[in-house]
């Protein structure tokens, strides 16, 4: 009988052959680029992560540069030269190649230019391959990293991460924006939030997140809205203040910062971002903010309740120019507007203790403290016609108490379409999923 010993072979990290000049390598990857000259070839050789200048000549390589075609995928033996011309400093001098698959048709895209020469829709239409180009991927390169930074960061400051269920009983937010499902003959839903289990698991470790899929069935066709996206959530017990959820975000948002300065630079200057400051965040609340962009840009009031898209965008103009931030905490939402788990504020019940950031004219993060009062929040759902039965095991965190506790939600798309100064979120979405969209 054969045993599994678990001897794993390490894949290449292309970044240390620029330490192995002179020695034998072999290098596995997709033939990405071949740029034919008079008497040798330049192969670009396409790898996780990078793309890797190979040399070919007959003077030294052991077969017939015809025997192999763009996006073959390859094994390549050869010897690491240094270059300096080279994005990684080095070359390779392929000696033998070993053919590992060919393509049964010729691309439906060209992949291999500096920007793809197609249509948004295109792109997307074909998107196993269109992300095989070097910036196309790197966007997502980047997300890895804004990931990483959020494990990194809440873990060093006491958070638990946990994993919740995307098939509820109820909505987190309510209304009618929630995709239904039949749950072997009972009504089901998925999860718009994580809300009310981030909530309970306060009760059990204090601090918890949780990076994962939420679902919203809003019938919204614009640039910004996807009826599924990764939300980053966090929930924080025992605050005295809605201001500490702000405080940790913004302790958040410098190290995802300071994380992709210094991890992920090929791709930074690949997408030529310049990643935004962050300092200190201004904070202005929303009846001030309102009353900033009518001032500003003599702009008629004519939503007491809510932001227009363009109020965001001018509203971010204005802190940008007197701040010299690209990001602004609005606080204070009316009550009206905010789920009614949110907390009121007690000189004035008008209004909410949560926030919402924006950056660059867009919203990224909704957040604020919670009800934790068992009382209180069964008051609530009553004042909204809510049945309380309905939530009852929601409820039994309130009624078995709570400590004071608040938290936020962030997009993942949105953040990463905000830094990388992208127009439309289904650029910065793997495989989009919004009202026309189901495949691939």
């Amino acid at each position: 009988m054969a045993a599994i010993k678990g001897e794993v072979t390490p894949l290449l990290n292309e970044e240390d052959l620029k330490y192995q000049i002179g020695e034998a390598i072999v290098v596995c990857g997709s033939v990405y680029k071949i740029r034919r000259m008079s008497s040798f070839a330049f192969i670009v050789l396409r790898t996780g992560r990078s793309l890797i200048q190979c040399i070919y000549s007959s003077d030294y390589a052991a077969f017939d540069l015809e025997n192999i075609k763009e996006n073959y995928c390859v094994e390549l033996k050869g010897e690491v030269s240094e270059d300096n011309r080279s994005k990684l400093g080095f070359e390779i001098r392929i000696k033998e190649v070993a053919i590992l698959s060919k393509p049964a048709e010729e691309m439906p895209v060209v992949i291999n230019n500096k920007k793809l020469a197609a249509s948004l829709e295109t792109i997307l239409d074909y998107r196993p391959i269109t992300l095989r180009n070097e910036k196309e991927r790197a966007v997502f390169k980047l997300q890895e990293g804004i990931c990483a930074a959020v494990r990194g960061f809440l873990m060093s400051q006491a958070f638990t991460e946990i994993h919740s269920p995307k098939i509820v009983y109820a909505g987190a937010e309510g209304g009618a924006n929630i995709f239904r499902l039949d749950y072997f003959g009972r009504e089901a839903y998925l999860a718009q939030s994580p809300q009310f289990y981030k909530q309970m698991m306060v009760g059990v470790y204090d601090r918890v997140y949780e990076i994962g899929a939420v679902y919203r069935a809003e019938k919204h066709d614009t640039s910004r809205h996807l009826n599924e996206y990764t939300s980053i959530d966090l929930e924080m017990g025992y605050i005295k203040d809605f201001k500490e959820i702000m405080e940790m975000e913004t302790k958040l948002l410098q190290e995802i910062m300071a994380s992709l300065e210094r991890n992920y630079k090929n791709e930074l200057n690949l997408l030529e971002i310049v990643l935004p400051k962050v300092e200190e965040i201004p904070c202005v609340t929303f009846a001030e903010a309102k009353e900033m962009i009518h001032k500003a840009y003599q702009r008629e009031i004519k939503d007491y309740e809510d932001f227009e898209p363009e109020e965001e965008r001018l509203l971010c103009e204005l802190i940008k120019k007197q701040y010299h931030s690209e990001f602004v905490f609005v606080t204070h939402y009316p009550t009206s507007k905010r789920p009614f788990y949110a907390m009121e504020d007690k000189e004035n019940q008008q209004y909410t203790l949560s926030f919402d950031l924006l950056c660059r004219g867009l919203e990224i993060t909704t957040g604020g403290q919670r009800i934790h009062d068992y009382s209180e929040q069964v008051d609530k759902l009553l004042k909204r016609k809510m049945n309380p039965e309905l939530f009852e095991s929601y409820l039994m965190i309130h009624k078995y108490g709570i400590p004071p506790h608040g938290g936020l939600g962030m997009g993942l798309e949105r953040l990463t379409m905000c830094l990388l100064g992208r127009s439309n979120v289904r650029e910065t979405t793997l495989f989009p999923r919004d009202i026309s969209r189901l495949e691939p």
